[in-house]
C-alpha cells in the first residue's frame, strides 16, 4: 500500500475542494485563452480558420471525435472476461521456427 494514500490521509482529489479548485482552474485559463484569441492576429491558411473561435471549436470537435472512435474500437477489440482464464491444458500454438524443426 502507498503509505502517501492511507485510508488515515486521503489522497490530493479525494477533497472535493480541490476538485472545484483544479477545474476552476482550468476553466479560467480556458476563459483566459477563448478572451486572449480575440487580440492576437492569426495567419490563416483557410478561409474558415478566420472564424471567431475556429481553434477551440476544432480542438473540442476532434477531441470528441477521439473519445467516440475509442469506444468504437473498445467495442470491437472487446475480449470477455474469461479470455485469460484457463486451467493450463491448452497447448501453445507452435511458432514458426518449432514448425521448420519438424520437417
Amino acid at each position: 500500500m502507498n503509505p502517501e494514500t492511507t485510508p488515515d490521509k486521503p489522497a490530493l482529489f479525494d477533497r472535493p475542494r480541490n476538485v472545484r479548485r483544479l477545474l476552476g482552474g482550468f476553466f479560467a485559463i480556458l476563459g483566459l485563452l477563448l478572451v486572449a484569441e480575440g487580440f492576437i492576429q492569426g495567419h490563416a491558411h483557410f478561409t474558415w480558420e478566420r472564424m471567431p473561435f475556429f481553434h477551440a471549436t476544432y480542438g473540442f470537435v476532434a477531441c470528441v471525435a477521439v473519445i467516440f472512435t475509442a469506444k468504437a474500437l473498445r467495442r470491437l477489440l472487446k475480449r470477455p472476461a474469461t479470455y485469460y482464464d484457463g486451467d493450463g491444458t491448452e497447448t501453445p500454438p507452435a511458432t514458426a521456427s518449432q514448425g521448420r524443426r519438424d520437417r
